[in-house]
């Protein structure tokens, strides 16, 4: 089985649009989460948000034919992407001449789906639609863009599995190349911001509704946590054999060495802590490690009360009394959707690179079940040659990754 390593990561998000910010903010402890009014006069319970920049995609960057068919999503991966094929050192050169694979997550792309149907009721005409709704409204908007502009002829597949997508794009993206079916794969995680978007999510009462302290609402395992707060933007990381990175002098980031996974089978809402412990122990055991090795954990924990509840069951049934220190980088990004699995890859590669642990923000007074975990609540140095990361989501699917330092 071959080795597989990161050589290129770029990110879009609340915290930052380039590294280098994104860094920052992480060792800042800097919330990206805000509040956007016209949420509250569209009717949603809750306005908070993770702020994202808009990207502005030039003619000069793509034509308008390719632009017309990019979803919000699309164009958030595209820059993410951008990043990580130049920090990757990949031309386009490079991309023309190699086959290089394409596993996005997205789980949703509402707003064109909606606008459409608001042109139909209005217009009762499809010819009205044009030319790009189809392309933005299909949950492989992602891929379909991102393989089309890089001309990417390798895998090319959406993951669609809720707040795990990202991350399980990685652990495919990862198996592929361990496999020998790939030498390198473009993975990554999207996730749409707009207002159409999370209002089914704010109809469940999944939403904090802390809006007098926007940056004190994301509060992952504290006792008085009250929903989480929806954000996105997108994450992008370029994977690829060892070798095949060493013949052509690549800057080795960080190499994945263990995904697990599993799903609950229980309640389509449900957390359990059974299925994060069998998807947490399957990484560690494809990576060779255990929970002694383990130097920090960058939880799912998206500051809802059952969710946090079980995701810290699970961390204390395998870690109490272990060295690895945790934190939830959701505490500062809200939750990131189906980009998180990806996003927190990078935050955590970012960290490892640079020595520091970043907060658990906004941790005041732990619960029962959050008491005896080692959270880590201001910035900490660290060296971290271990990294787990966990993603779980809505169906009961759960990711696991192992990254670990080279």
């Amino acid at each position: 089985m071959r080795r597989v390593v990161i050589t290129g990561m770029g990110i879009w998000s609340c915290l930052g649009t380039d590294i280098e910010t994104v860094k920052q903010s992480l060792f800042e402890g800097k919330s990206g989460i805000g509040l956007y009014p016209e949420r509250l006069e569209y009717g949603y319970r809750s306005g908070l948000s993770g702020i994202v920049e808009e990207p502005v995609i030039t003619k000069q960057m793509l034509d308008r034919h390719t632009r017309a068919g990019m979803s919000e999503e699309a164009r958030y991966a595209y820059m993410a992407s951008r990043q990580a094929f130049e920090q990757a050192g990949i031309s386009e050169e490079y991309l023309l001449e190699n086959e290089v694979g394409c596993i996005f997550g997205n789980d949703s792309s509402a707003k064109p789906v909606i606008e459409a149907s608001k042109i139909m009721d209005e217009k009762h005409d499809s010819a009205m639609l044009g030319y790009g709704l189809i392309f933005q409204s299909m949950n492989s908007t992602v891929n379909m863009n991102l393989s089309t502009i890089f001309h990417l002829r390798g895998v090319n597949f959406t993951i669609s599995a809720a707040c795990a997508s990202g991350s399980h794009s990685i652990g495919l993206g990862y198996m592929m190349i361990k496999q020998g079916l790939q030498d390198m794969v473009l993975c990554g995680g999207a996730q749409e911001t707009n207002y159409y978007s999370m209002a089914s999510f704010d109809a469940l009462g999944a939403f904090s509704v802390r809006m007098d302290e926007p940056t004190k609402a994301s509060r992952p395992f504290d006792r008085d946590r009250d929903g989480l707060i929806p954000s996105g933007g997108a994450a992008a990381l370029v994977l690829e054999d060892y070798d095949h990175a060493i013949a052509r002098g690549a800057t080795i980031l960080a190499e994945v060495v263990g995904y697990g996974f599993s799903s609950n089978g229980g309640g389509i809402s449900q957390p359990s802590d059974n299925g994060s412990v069998i998807a947490m122990s399957r990484a560690m055991q494809d990576a060779g490690v255990t929970p002694d090795d383990i130097d920090y954990i960058n939880a799912h924990a998206t500051s809802t009360q059952q969710g946090d509840m079980y995701e810290a069951i699970a961390l204390n049934r395998l870690f109490n009394g272990k060295r690895a220190m945790i934190s939830s980088t959701k505490s500062m990004t809200g939750h990131e959707c189906w980009m998180a699995g990806a996003s927190e890859i990078v935050y955590s590669i970012i960290m490892m690179q640079n020595n520091f642990v970043a907060p658990n923000i906004n941790f005041e007074n732990p619960d029962e079940h959050s008491a005896n975990l080692n959270l880590v609540t201001k910035t900490t140095p660290a060296e971290l040659n271990l990294v787990l990361s966990n993603s779980f989501g809505f169906g009961g699917t759960n990711s696991a990754l192992v990254i670990k330092k080279v």
